[in-house]
């Protein structure tokens, strides 16, 4: 419980080390990470994550019913989804960007605490937890390496400032915009309809982003744990 609240949060304390759980104990926050520590959030990241996710809610919603989508009396127009876009795109970019880059080389395999797929995991959790500002780590893996000390200073870098631009961009644009009246055919952002859809974009949308390296990482680990294999 801890462990969630404190992934999910984007405060990164720990009362346990993740390396430590079972391989769906470490699933857990390792997608908390992937959604961007907005499950509940924070301060900071946590929230304009959050806004992020809403406005990309509505806009699916617009798609479904037929009408250009609109949040806080705004309409959602082709600016404003380019720079969600650009904003949603940026964490898998750098956190399997730069993990992907790390299976291949030799030195990096090297401080990995775990083979298999549980050495996978502490890798793609370091990258993760950098992009996300989270802070926390699975531990097991040496991350004190040129490889890692350059490679996540630069994901922590580009996931704080680079998530900032289009974030601000955002607000400028929407702030811009004149409000409009409600109407008939105006989608409801305060509901339990819209936490429907806000959680349905959330674990469809965002677990089709990062599905296949968790299948390969903490669910395959989880499975070959059950035939009594280990890493």
């Amino acid at each position: 419980m801890f462990t969630t609240a404190t992934s999910g949060s984007g405060t990164g304390s720990a009362d346990a080390m993740h390396d430590s759980l079972l391989p769906i104990g470490g699933l857990v926050p390792l997608f908390n990470l992937f959604l961007g520590c907005v499950s509940p959030g924070g301060d900071g990241s946590g929230l304009y994550g959050m806004l992020i996710v809403a406005i990309l809610a509505v806009f699916v919603a617009g798609l479904m019913i037929g009408r250009t989508p609109e949040y806080l009396g705004k309409k959602i127009e082709a600016r404003e989804m380019k720079l969600v876009m650009f904003a949603s795109l940026l964490y898998p970019l750098l956190a399997l960007g730069f993990a992907s880059a790390s299976m291949l080389l030799q030195g990096a395999l090297d401080s990995r605490g775990n083979q298999g797929p549980h050495g996978l995991t502490e890798i793609i959790y370091a990258y993760a937890s950098t992009s996300a500002s989270n802070g926390s780590i699975f531990a097991g893996l040496n991350t004190n390496t040129l490889w890692y000390n350059t490679t996540l200073g630069i994901v922590m870098l580009l996931g704080r400032f680079k998530y900032i631009i289009p974030v601000l961009a955002l607000a400028k644009s929407i702030g811009a915009k004149r409000k409009i009246a409600k109407s008939v055919g105006t989608f409801p952002t305060d509901g339990p309809l819209f936490i429907g859809v806000l959680l349905g974009v959330l674990l469809i949308v965002y677990l089709l982003q990062y599905f296949a390296v968790l299948a390969l990482g903490p669910i395959v680990e989880h499975f070959l744990m059950l035939e009594g294999k280990t890493f």
